[in-house]
């Protein structure tokens, strides 16, 4: 007995050092990890055609248009050539007609004449017209039945004058466990966006967690093959994160159905960075009476 006491004694210690080495190598990997995901972050916002370079978002009427920054053009662009081109719209096609002697490239080829533009709801993606040798982007882009031209720029004031991100403190008390409940295929909700249409959006299911006792859900929106899409308010929008609401992506479940949901990767909408995004807003399911004090902050010159 006095032998299995001693090892017991000995033991503690070394449990203690273990357990404490392990948490702090947690913490490591979490701190590591976390950092990475807003470096990526930053890049990607501050990309020459990240959301930080939208400078316009022009809604297209049926029949023809002349664009380009002169007054005279019927779409009036806010930067690059006077007279970028025409544009036709009818019977439901789109028709792009480049100015005379101005070199563009649609989806990377040289334009030489007419060509037919594909919306983002296409399945091979939207047509890329690039002008100010390569600087600019113009990419069309369709919310409900209307369509309009979406303009970049990477001399844009947002993006060259980008003050970087705020967040609330990180903390792995904000990697919450979540269960997957799935609902009946094909299942849609339906999301309003800032523009003030609505879209029925794959919901493939809801996940549910507990935080201080009590539980709460977010219906989850399809996003792919492998990750699910979180449009979320809580009671921080407006008062410290974005008012609009903010966004926060999870991986699919497995087949035990937990996800991990890792509020520290909460993410502002394009709409703080620009007033030319169509950002879609938090379903009334998923406005959390919850703080949410993890994740980024509303960015310090958010488009009003």
């Amino acid at each position: 007995m006095a032998v299995l006491a001693a090892v017991t004694a000995c033991s503690k210690p070394a449990e203690d050092t273990g357990k404490a080495a392990s948490d702090q190598a947690t913490q490591v990997a979490f701190a590591r990890d976390l950092e990475l995901w807003r470096s990526q972050r930053v890049a990607d916002l501050t990309r020459p055609d990240g959301w930080t370079s939208v400078v316009g978002l022009h809604w297209i009427d049926p029949g023809a248009h002349y664009i380009g920054s002169s007054a005279g053009n019927g779409i009036t662009l806010s930067v690059g050539p006077s007279h970028l081109g025409m544009i036709d719209f009818s019977n439901g096609r789109l028709r792009f007609v480049p100015e005379k002697g101005l070199a563009m490239t649609p989806d990377g080829q040289p334009l030489t004449g007419a060509t037919e533009l594909r919306a983002d709801d296409s399945p091979t993606g939207p047509s890329l017209i690039s002008f100010d040798e390569g600087k600019g982007l113009v990419t069309v882009i369709k919310r409900g039945d209307r369509y309009a031209l979406r303009v970049k720029h990477a001399d844009a004031a947002s993006r060259t004058g980008f003050r970087g991100l705020e967040y609330w403190p990180a903390t792995t008390n904000w990697k919450v466990q979540a269960r997957y409940v799935p609902h009946p295929p094909g299942k849609t909700l339906p999301i309003a966006n800032i523009i003030g249409t609505t879209e029925e959006v794959p919901n493939p299911g809801v996940l549910e967690f507990e935080r201080d006792g009590k539980q709460y859900r977010l219906e989850a929106l399809d996003e792919g093959e492998d990750t699910l899409f979180l449009v979320f308010a809580d009671r921080t929008s407006g008062h410290g994160s974005y008012p609009a609401g903010r966004f926060l992506d999870a991986p699919k479940p497995g087949a035990d159905a937990n996800v991990m949901l890792d509020f520290n990767q909460a993410y502002n909408p394009p709409c703080a960075f620009t007033a030319f995004a169509t950002c879609p807003l938090p379903p009334a399911e998923n406005r959390l009476d919850l703080r949410v004090d993890a994740g980024e902050k509303t960015y310090a010159h958010a488009a009003p």
